[in-house]
């Protein structure tokens, strides 16, 4: 079973992919990284970045994606822009969507204890991360 793990980080969202078989957690690598939103004002970007994700995710074969989700108010809320890229993701036809808190995602990676492949650039481990806790969250 495969899963797309992501962070979204101020105008970015940041993609890992992650497959289990049986126990055995790994990385799959492509050559999708990150995939920008420019400018979130206009209405021709946001569409722009919707036709992005959206051929990422036909070109890749993903169905199930696991988002990790920011907090709507307090010290650490996410910007109005990242509620806009999760909602492109969240519209996408025939691709589950689940949203992961922060704290689940440090509990699964406590109870299981992730290992972060090489493969993987510093900036991905969150989304891998996500990735994992969706794959062994029963």
């Amino acid at each position: 079973m495969t899963i797309c793990g992501i962070e979204i980080k101020g105008s970015e969202a940041i993609i890992a992919v992650a497959s289990l078989d049986g126990q055995a957690l790994s990385h799959v690598a492509l050559a999708t990284k990150k995939i920008a939103l420019e400018d979130d004002d206009e209405a021709a970007n946001v569409k722009a970045f919707a036709a992005q994700v959206s051929a990422f995710v036909r070109e890749n074969a993903i169905t199930r994606i696991a988002i990790k989700k920011r907090s709507k108010k307090g010290e650490f809320a996410g910007g109005p822009t990242t509620f806009k890229i999760e909602g492109v993701f969240q519209l996408l036809e025939g691709v589950e969507v689940t949203l992961l808190s922060p704290q689940t995602i440090n509990a699964q990676n406590k109870k299981h204890d992730f290992e972060l492949p090489a493969t993987l650039n510093k900036y991905q481990h969150e989304a891998f991360k996500a990735a994992c806790s969706a794959l062994l969250k029963k």
